[in-house]
């Protein structure tokens, strides 16, 4: 079933000023309550349409030439991350903001980098999405304040001591994956969350092993447990 599609919905005001919204997101109960919060604004914006996965989105926002999207980085195949690269290749002016459930502090600096221009954490969404908006519009990044001063911190400390983070070895998919056996979850629950199938989870695990020197999928396990236990996520 398709999922990209445009809307007709409206900003409190004159339309014709509206900054027009594409919203990418797998969750039509989430894009909905989202748009929701972008028209009940004082702050003409439109949501001018929404797409389910990678590829629609890329179809939507040639159709429609939005002036924002906002996307979510667990989609169907093409992960958000991959997504904000095709975008700011083909619309380099395009401004992104990602919303995502994942934990800032892993993700936020890769969206950056791949483009974005701010990340808001969906449980923060409702407090912090119109304001991430307003800065991006107006030519501003956009990070939770917290987030923001670890970066910096964390930026001036690596400068200093030059060192490397192993984990930033590792591709988008496989930070994604780390995660998630970080949280518990088998290789048929990753494959089933992330909709790849059981071969290809095993493949990025091995790479995973590979690249941070580890013996076995039990060490993987353990690595990734400690990992986020030493995060706070």
């Amino acid at each position: 079933m398709k999922h990209a599609r445009s809307t007709n919905q409206n900003p409190k005001g004159d339309p014709s000023e509206a900054k027009r919204i594409v919203i990418v997101d797998d969750h039509p109960l989430f894009r909905k309550g989202l748009a929701e919060l972008i028209h009940s604004e004082k702050n003409h914006f439109a949501v001018c349409g929404e797409a389910g996965n990678a590829a629609e989105a890329m179809e939507v926002i040639r159709r429609l030439n939005p002036e924002l999207a906002i996307v979510d980085l667990s989609l169907p195949g093409a992960n958000g991350i991959e997504l904000i690269k095709n975008v700011r290749a083909e619309f380099p002016k395009l401004p992104i903001l990602v919303l995502s459930m994942h934990d800032e502090s892993l993700y936020a600096v890769r969206a950056l980098r791949a483009g974005a221009d701010g990340y808001v954490m969906k449980h923060e969404a409702m407090a912090n999405v119109i304001q991430a908006i307003h800065e991006i519009l107006n030519g501003r990044p956009y990070l939770s304040p917290a987030m923001a001063a670890q970066v910096i911190t964390k930026f001036a400390h690596r400068q200093a001591e030059g060192e490397t983070d192993a984990v930033e070895r590792l591709s988008d998919r496989e930070l994604e994956i780390l995660e998630l056996i970080g949280k518990g979850n088998e290789v048929r629950q990753i494959a089933k969350l992330l909709h790849l199938s059981p071969k290809t989870v095993e493949t990025h695990r091995a790479h995973i092993k590979d690249k941070l020197d580890l013996k076995n999928s039990r060490e993987v396990a353990r690595f990734a447990l400690q990992w986020l236990q030493a995060r706070g996520t």
